[in-house]
């Protein structure tokens, strides 16, 4: 079985329709669906996100002077340039 990456959309009847001309033949394929993740917290103002609940008094404390972490964090990259830094990469 060989692999091929193409770029699609679901319509809104929920058939896949694939936006890039491909050059193979008629037949049956197996299809793997990665679907874009969106994060949508443009409902969430700053307020709501300070007040974390918690049972443990010094965790509220805690939450209530942290801040949320960036939207394009990943941990993967935090563990790569915590690596780079610790064998000087």
């Amino acid at each position: 079985m060989q692999a091929y990456k193409l770029t699609g959309k679901i319509d809104y009847s929920g058939k896949l329709v694939i936006t890039e001309p491909t050059n193979l033949k008629p037949g049956d394929v197996e299809v793997i669906i990665l679907q874009s993740a969106t994060i949508e917290n443009k409902f969430i103002n700053d307020e709501q996100i300070k007040q974390r609940p918690s049972k443990v008094k010094i965790f509220q404390d805690w939450f209530a002077k942290t801040e949320p972490i960036s939207s394009d964090f990943t941990s993967d990259d935090a563990k790569w340039d915590y690596l780079k830094e610790k064998h000087n990469l």
